[in-house]
């Protein structure tokens, strides 16, 4: 076991091991680096496909490492059909993105640092999908977050690359905020720091109080980290990546976390009205909204990424309906998703690297130029319009199957469904023809057909989405089935196949591609009927995305005008006044005020010490310059020091001597190197103000510390230091050994803002004469100025 533990974590590490060697690989390889770097997943790919017996027996693994076991936190692991699954295809067509990525970015002079980012980006997503505890999880969402802004952002230079890295960034990292906000509270609820634990926790998630406040904060993370309405507009702005890291994106990676979080907690948040209600209204409306909008684009890659927010949309319907059949139908479109979606981008990469654009309205005839091209871009698109032999034609039957209810809200459903379906299909099927048959139409490029780095990646996943449906019982056997258990968390057999089963399902099935084509045959019609609605429609969540941004700008511009006024009058009063109020209100309010003490009965040398700690005060007070009053300051701090003389702290006596003495040098040293008012010209309402607050905190003060001398004494500490001083520190003098040992750091701290003080100092008088000089070099008159006021 202890073998298989190292070798799961080494294939999780595998990624991150990759991102260090990868900058190196291409100096020293170019961008035949990509072959060997491609062992990195490859590796990983075998690794956990070595779980596919044991997970279709119905057994999972979990494991990792103890991290705080006082806290219950692990680094943890759990793979079952679920997590397995997308283990696969994060490291399957991973792999297939690194060989791609190779011939794409050939010759660009930041590969290495973009295969540095990829492979960033992909050990984020494999940490999250096998993570059992929150910690990890979390930890993992997160990256998914950061390197996909590297990613998106890649291209660093051009201002819409910056504002969608931003963008994602934001939309992604707030949902981030509120999926730990929900982890935090499922954990306080069922005392579970893990994913495994959750899962034989049961009901007791639904059956609490607070069920509904974690679903909204869980889904407010799912939703903005998969896409959907109103949160879909990052996605397809993060199109400004490079084709590899939109084909990675949005195939097997960080756009399918919030549905992979969803599918998790399916067992043990689904089976609520909330949840079938939430999850298929916003699925259903992120669907259509997802399919209109990419009628509307003429852009391969932007046709796609809408088709990818509305398939996101029909997973979290799926997942929300509810039924065994529904999480059937979202598992088997899941993969052909993954598989379909990954080969169309490529293909879209392959199109624009050979032809130099993606505008469907320029390119054509394309066929004879890239056959290879245009055969993997067929096959993907029948799996996408859900056409036999492809495995999504199984995924599209088992959607009717599921949906097709003699009920009201399954009816609307239905439509919503065959509508979107159609659309994608009519979406599908222009990006597969549009560039490849009919005349032959003039590009910026001669094409031809990509090198085998860049059409190896579509080829094969056209033929495992074919393949997949033509051995669809050993598919399912090995992942469909293993995975719908765990979402629906009960066993589950899956047995769809190519044959047909004629009845509803096949009739709506061909409902959807009759739609289909008619919407292909009047696409432009379609395009310039939706271009008219979005205009009639006016802005839309990205426009308000921007507005939201210059608005929070805006407001923190005048937040920090008004608490950073730059005067440090007020920064001091305002602290002041708060001390003030933190040390009167309080005990006011709770009636804590100590009893007034008896007269002290002091000897005569102790009056006289309190006496001429009143005339220092006076001092200060009817000081006629700053320097006096700096000098008489000093005396209060000397008469504290011989009051702790007195009563018996020579240690604490000599450091407040010394303290004293330094504040008094420094700060007349401050006075007569800079310059400064010598007097001080504060107005008399101003100067009774300021009096008023330091008698204000005088007063707490005094009042805190005769509650504390009221109160009875705790021995324990002094017990503490007198038995272990010499016994630890070896040390007899019990207030050395506090202030060196045991408060070693906070002695520490305190030399080291005496120290910055000092150097702050320095450096404001350094900058003073460096300004004075240059300042005499211009005119003769300040320097004869200069001359004369120095002493």
């Amino acid at each position: 076991m202890a073998s298989v533990t190292g070798l799961t974590f080494l294939a999780l590490c595998l990624p991150f091991l990759g991102a260090m060697i990868a900058p190196a690989a291409v100096r020293h390889l170019g961008h035949n680096a990509a072959w060997p770097l491609a062992l990195f997943p490859a590796l990983a790919f075998l690794h956990f496909a070595g779980f596919l017996p044991d997970i279709a027996a119905g057994h999972s693994v979990q494991d990792g490492f103890e991290w705080v076991p006082s806290l219950n936190l692990r680094f943890s692991w759990l793979l079952d059909g679920l997590s397995l699954t997308f283990a696969l295809l994060i490291t399957g067509i991973g792999t297939l993105i690194v060989l791609y990525s190779g011939g794409y970015l050939k010759g660009h002079a930041d590969q290495g640092r973009f295969f540095s980012f990829i492979f960033l980006f992909m050990g984020s997503m494999l940490g999250l999908v096998v993570s059992d505890s929150f910690l990890t999880l979390f930890v993992f969402w997160e990256l998914t977050s950061i390197t996909s802004f590297l990613l998106i952002g890649f291209d660093h230079q051009r201002e819409a690359a910056r504002r969608a890295a931003l963008q994602a960034l934001v939309v992604t990292g707030g949902g981030g905020l509120l999926l730990l906000a929900g982890l935090l509270l499922i954990w306080q609820i069922t005392g579970a720091a893990d994913m495994s634990g959750l899962l034989r926790a049961g009901g007791a998630l639904r059956e609490s109080p607070l069920y509904l406040a974690a679903l909204i904060l869980i889904l407010g993370g799912a939703f903005t980290k998969s896409a959907q309405f109103p949160f879909h507009f990052w996605l397809p702005n993060a199109m400004e990546a490079p084709t590899p890291v939109s084909a990675y994106l949005h195939s097997a990676t960080m756009v399918k976390a919030g549905v992979y979080l969803l599918m998790r907690l399916n067992p043990v948040m689904g089976g609520t009205m909330a949840w079938e209600m939430i999850l298929p209204v916003f699925g259903g409306m992120t669907l259509l909204v997802g399919t209109l909008l990419a009628i509307r684009q003429t852009d391969l890659k932007l046709k796609l990424a809408y088709t990818t927010v509305s398939s996101l949309g029909l997973l979290v319907l799926l997942t929300g309906f509810g039924s065994d059949d529904a999480v059937e139908a979202a598992v088997l479109y899941l993969v052909a998703h993954s598989l379909f979606k990954g080969a169309l981008f490529m293909v879209a990469g392959i199109v624009d690297h050979e032809t130099g654009t993606r505008d469907i309205t320029r390119l054509g005839g394309l066929r004879t130029a890239m056959p290879l091209t245009f055969a993997a871009a067929l096959a993907a698109a029948i799996s996408m319009g859900g056409l036999p032999p492809a495995f999504g034609f199984l995924a599209k039957e088992e959607i009717a199957a599921a949906l097709a209810q003699a009920s009201p809200w399954p009816i609307v459903l239905t439509i919503v469904a065959i509508a979107g379906s159609a659309l994608m299909f009519a979406v599908a099927f222009a990006v597969a023809l549009k560039p490849f048959i009919g005349a032959r139409v003039e590009t910026p490029r001669h094409p031809h057909e990509a090198p085998p780095l860049l059409w190896l990646g579509p080829v094969v996943l056209a033929i495992l989405g074919l393949a997949a449906a033509m051995v669809s019982g050993f598919w399912h056997a090995y992942v469909s089935s293993p995975m719908a258990s765990a979402v629906s968390g009960k066993g589950m057999e899956i047995s769809i196949s190519l044959v047909p089963h004629f009845g509803m399902p096949l009739a709506l099935s061909a409902l959807t591609v009759l739609i289909g084509v008619l919407v292909y045959w009047k696409l432009d019609s379609a395009r310039f009927l939706m271009a008219v609605v979005l205009r009639k429609l006016g802005p839309g969540p990205d426009h308000g995305f921007d507005a939201f941004i210059s608005g929070l700008v805006r407001l923190s511009h005048a937040v920090s005008r008004f608490l950073q006024p730059g005067r440090l009058e007020i920064y001091v009063t305002v602290t002041f006044l708060c001390l003030a109020a933190m040390l009167l209100v309080p005990p006011v309010l709770y009636g804590e005020l100590p009893a007034i003490p008896s007269r002290p009965n002091m000897q005569w040398h102790e009056a006289a010490i309190f006496l001429i700690a009143v005339i220092g005060l006076a001092a200060v007070v009817t000081a006629r310059d700053r320097l006096t009053a700096i000098v008489s300051l000093g005396i209060q701090g000397f008469a504290v020091a011989v009051i702790f003389l007195l009563f018996g702290a020579p240690d604490l006596s000599f450091t407040q001597f010394m303290v004293e003495t330094l504040s008094v040098v420094i700060l007349a040293l401050v006075m007569t190197r800079l310059r400064l008012s010598t007097a001080d010209h504060r107005p008399p309402l101003q100067m009774l103000s300021h009096a008023a607050l330091a008698i204000a905190c005088g007063l707490g003060f005094g009042l805190l510390l005769l509650k504390a001398t009221q109160e009875p004494f705790d021995l324990t500490l002094t017990a503490f230091f007198s038995h272990y001083s010499k016994l630890i520190a070896h040390g007899a003098n019990v207030v050395n050994v506090i202030i060196v040992d045991f408060r070693g750091t906070d002695t520490l701290g305190e030399i080291a803002v005496v120290t910055i003080t000092g150097l702050a100092i320095l450096a404001l008088i350094r900058i003073r004469a460096g300004g004075e000089r240059k300042l005499a070099a211009n005119d003769p008159d300040v320097e004869e100025a200069m001359e004369v006021e120095r002493p």
